[in-house]
């Protein structure tokens, strides 16, 4: 089983001489640099011409000064490893002050109540009454598909974590201890360090109950109730911002195009920047290089923090791997945000927080303060899910499920609704959204189509200020192949 492999790796020239060189010199840096951290699997040499693009002897030979360097292990069996005598990863000096906890209103107003709530726009949609029963096709964004995911291994690792703590029981331990269980806390340094380029310490994670967690112990920290301005992408992901609002900070809509949020449009007054840089929600595209770049050096230049939103940056399907916004030279202001409820299951409510050391014992104790710690035999179960290779296993397994239905929703879209929608470029990501070429009323549409059990967002539910334009969001987590054909049908008739 090869690892899920997302370092981007630039193929040397067919027939170059240096092949050999320069993938190692490449591999190598990503070794020094924490890129590649301890303990990470490298792919097989059988993989090295899909990957690197070169031959397995060539592979072989990179691997083997690897190696000889002292910086990767041969395991007999198992592959070739990141050797955990790797250097550790050298943080920047910080040049800020430790973060006071700020705590929570005690007595909101009902305008502070209202604001908050205004912000979960997205109820449960529910067919009218008198409408016709039958299969549902649910288009909805963030859903995935459950039917793929191995339970019967998640029930064997959880047995497992449980006669663990049966022979040695659990203890309450300090608050900076109570960050996470440390297996599942390594555990999600490899994967985040393979997966999306992320150079960490183990002791950077922190462990929380789901994405939304993570963002609600930033809104406590971080905020000054009446103060505190926090920009957020427009349109954007509503439960992301809803705990900035309900701590009393005063929240900015920022506008994007096609390279993702308008740096030049964020307000000088901003201290929180709130972005889902890999692959935007809801439109989908990726920021630019160019893009990062500008918004990291605003976020230094103004003394701001970025707070990225990785929500499903497992499932790349096209095009060289894109790193998260989160990594060495960005240790000391960006908070990544990541979660297994997409690439898992939603129901185990569990998610981290990778954060900046000057933050970071705050957030403990934010943490510990609401909720101590999270489930030990939970932790303790995706530990082992992790460690044992079952989450590359699933993540892909599920990356060709959705590819497939990506393509499927695309040819439909280009073939039945070309006069209506254009769909946005987009190479990661469990959703599509395509924009209106004319005007449409698509929100009365998406409530028509619900009468026939077809449910489908459109863009402007997710607009905070002015709706500057209009589309409509395809999840793809809950629809097969058939019903992706079946609900566009359906789509073309109500347009139509």
């Amino acid at each position: 089983m090869n690892p899920l492999f997302e370092i981007d790796i630039k193929r040397p020239r067919k027939g170059a001489r240096d092949s050999a060189r320069s993938i190692y010199q490449q591999l190598a840096s990503a070794i020094r640099d924490g890129r590649l951290s301890a303990g990470s699997r490298l792919p097989s040499t059988r993989s090295s011409a899909i990957l690197f693009g070169v031959s397995r002897n060539t592979a072989a030979e990179v691997y083997q000064r690897l190696l000889d360097e002292g910086l990767a292990v041969a395991r007999r069996g198992s592959g070739t490893f990141v050797t955990d005598r790797a250097p550790r990863v050298s943080r920047p000096a910080s040049r800020r002050k430790p973060a006071p906890v700020d705590l929570l209103n005690p007595f909101w107003s009902r305008a502070d109540v209202t604001r908050a709530l205004g912000f979960w726009r997205d109820g449960p949609q529910l067919p009218p009454e008198g409408a016709p029963r039958g299969p549902v096709i649910d288009f909805r964004p963030a859903l995935i598909d459950s039917r793929h995911f191995p339970f019967d291994v998640l029930r064997s690792t959880s047995s497992k974590a449980l006669r663990a703590l049966g022979r040695k029981p659990a203890r309450f331990k300090s608050a900076q201890g109570n960050q996470g269980n440390y297996a599942l806390r390594d555990a999600i340094r490899r994967h985040v360090s393979v997966t999306r380029a992320v150079a960490c310490q183990t002791d950077d994670v922190l462990v929380t109950s789901g994405a939304q967690q993570a963002f609600d112990l930033l809104a406590r920290v971080l905020v000054k109730p009446g103060e505190t301005v926090v920009a957020f992408e427009d349109p954007g992901y509503p439960p992301m911002r809803v705990p900035f609002a309900a701590a009393g900070a005063k929240l900015m809509p920022v506008g994007v195009d096609d390279e993702g949020i308008r740096v030049d449009l964020i307000p000088p007054e901003a201290r929180i920047i709130c972005v889902c840089p890999s692959h935007q929600f809801p439109l989908g595209m990726t920021m630019t290089p160019r893009r990062r770049q500008a918004l990291l050096e605003l976020a230094r230049r103004r003394g701001a923090v970025i707070v990225e939103d990785d929500y499903d940056g497992e499932f790349r399907y096209e095009g060289s791997p894109v790193a998260a916004l989160y990594g060495l030279d960005a240790s000391d202001v960006v908070f990544y945000v990541g979660t297994f409820s997409k690439c898992m299951l939603p129901a185990l409510r569990l998610g981290f927080l990778i954060a900046p050391r000057w933050a970071l014992g705050a957030l403990v104790v934010a943490k510990n303060s609401l909720d101590w710690h999270c489930s030990t035999p939970l932790q303790l179960a995706v530990a082992e899910f992790i460690s044992e290779g079952h989450l590359t296993r699933h993540v892909r397994k599920m990356r060709a499920v959705y590819q497939e239905r990506r393509r499927a929703l695309t040819r439909a879209l280009e073939e039945e609704l070309a006069g209506w929608l254009v769909p946005v470029p987009s190479s990661y990501g469990m959703h599509i959204t395509a924009l209106a070429r004319i005007p449409v009323p698509l929100e009365r549409v998406t409530r028509e189509l619900l009468r026939h059990q077809l449910r489908l967002h459109s863009v402007n539910r997710y607009f905070a200020g002015p709706e500057t334009l209009s589309g409509l969001v395809f999840g793809l987590g809950a629809v097969a192949v058939p019903e992706i054909e079946r609900g566009v049908a359906l789509l073309r008739r109500a347009l139509g």
